[in-house]
């Protein structure tokens, strides 16, 4: 299983939010690129990389960031946050992102959606899927459709997506474990995808748990920013 480390940024600084909260917000660290290069030389290949900036205004703002740490790092990069149009994807792409992660444009705007899929090609992009209970989660998670999971992950597996990471957002920045149950059902209904767990994580026996389930990759951030694990613990997955 691989470990993907969260570095969520606003204004240009490596943050954590409780629970997508931006009043809850944590200051770890400066410069991004910094924090990268700690988990590359940690031996983690990979990097999932928020833009709350961009979430917050509907538009990508820290591509910077994003631009900075593939230049400096052969990190695998994910980049999220405010992509809603074409320029938006061609942006993360353009400055060095391995995926577009999208979330709320594929709830609101599944044609948009579709028509990147066949335009820019499914495999690069990321899905998320943000759920309370079984449901879908948007807007920061402010809002709850009526949408299942599993319809939502079953509409897009069929237009071609295969890497997915969901996230219990009860559970995300709380440290009280991740939901396996919920993972579990979702890889053995779809064992088809490449699925990365996010939310939760609290310690290595959690990430030895997801890895038992069949995850192929967990999320991981305020863990290991409260140093709930150690990156040399993280040796064990490399």
């Amino acid at each position: 299983m691989q470990i993907i480390p969260a570095i969520d940024i606003i204004e240009g600084k490596c943050v954590r939010l409780t629970q997508g909260d931006y009043s809850q917000k944590t200051i770890y660290n400066e410069n991004p690129v910094e924090v990268a290069k700690e988990f590359e030389n940690a031996g983690l290949k990979r990097l999932h990389l928020v833009d709350l900036d961009g979430a917050k205004a509907g538009e990508v703002k820290n591509w910077q960031v994003l631009e900075n740490i593939a230049n400096q790092t052969d990190m695998i990069i994910d980049f999220g946050g405010g992509i809603k149009k074409d320029k938006d994807v061609d942006i993360v792409l353009n400055s060095g992102a391995s995926f577009a992660t999208i979330g709320s444009i594929a709830v609101k705007n599944p044609d948009l959606f579709k028509y990147w899929i066949k335009t820019y090609g499914a495999e690069l992009f990321l899905l998320g899927a943000d759920v309370k209970g079984e449901n879908i989660a948007i807007d920061g998670w402010l809002n709850t459709t009526d949408i299942s999971v599993f319809n939502f992950l079953e509409d897009y597996i069929q237009a071609g997506i295969t890497n997915v990471f969901c996230t219990d957002v009860s559970k995300d920045g709380l440290l009280q474990g991740p939901s396996i149950d919920l993972y579990k059902r979702i890889i053995e209904k779809f064992p088809q995808i490449f699925f990365i767990a996010s939310g939760g994580v609290s310690n290595v026996d959690d990430l030895k748990e997801l890895e038992e389930i069949g995850c192929n990759a967990a999320i991981v951030g305020k863990a290991i920013y409260e140093q709930k694990i150690e990156l040399e613990e993280l040796t064990y997955f490399i």
